[in-house]
């Protein structure tokens, strides 16, 4: 048994929120075995409450807290366990537990749901200085990285210079300076006067 959750809800107070929770099985629902309930707690300290459960059918426990705010809006055979809260009050939030038992699963499956309330709805997060100091990195490397592409460059043809003028310098030393290979005399002839 394996059950899917949120581990955290952000509820605007005085809206609607839905409280998901789904669940997979080897085994398919058989409405007369198959048992889920919600409870909740307001603390981790805290006794939970049961507020809905299934046994061969919905039962909405009616707990004073809620004041029919809650209903089952899942759907067992499609593995949906899903609850809704109407018009959600600060004293909802705390820990949520969804709880399944689908026969002959031996384990009993748990999920549960941190709800958290909020007064008004927290203000949005502008990524443009971020989105701006990734760009700049990101160019400033760019830059850095052409620059010691072009560095290896000059570099490299530098040396091919300086290797084929090594190469001519070998050459010239060969010759005697008027293009004569060392080692030839030169024949003179003494010209007649």
């Amino acid at each position: 048994m394996e059950i899917t959750v949120p581990s955290l809800i952000y509820a605007l107070n005085g809206t609607d929120i839905r409280l998901p929770c789904s669940f997979n099985s080897c085994y398919k629902v058989d409405n007369k075995q198959f048992s889920m309930n919600w409870t909740y707690r307001s603390c981790s300290n805290c006794s939970e409450e049961t507020f809905i459960q299934f046994d061969k059918k919905i039962i909405n426990q009616r707990l004073e807290r809620f004041q029919n705010r809650v209903e089952f809006s899942g759907n067992p055979i499609k593995n949906d366990l899903s609850v809704m809260i109407r018009d959600v009050q600060l004293q909802d939030g705390g820990e949520y537990h969804c709880y399944v038992l689908n026969p002959p699963d031996r384990h009993k499956g748990t999920g549960k749901i941190r709800l958290e309330v909020l007064t008004e709805v927290p203000p949005e997060r502008d990524s443009t200085v971020a989105v701006l100091v990734g760009a700049s990195v990101g160019g400033f490397l760019a830059i850095v990285i052409l620059f010691l592409v072009i560095l290896k460059c000059v570099r490299r043809k530098k040396q091919q210079n300086l290797n084929s003028d090594d190469q001519k310098t070998e050459e010239e030393v060969k010759t005697d300076g008027e293009g004569n290979p060392e080692g030839e005399l030169k024949a003179s002839i003494p010209e007649a006067p």
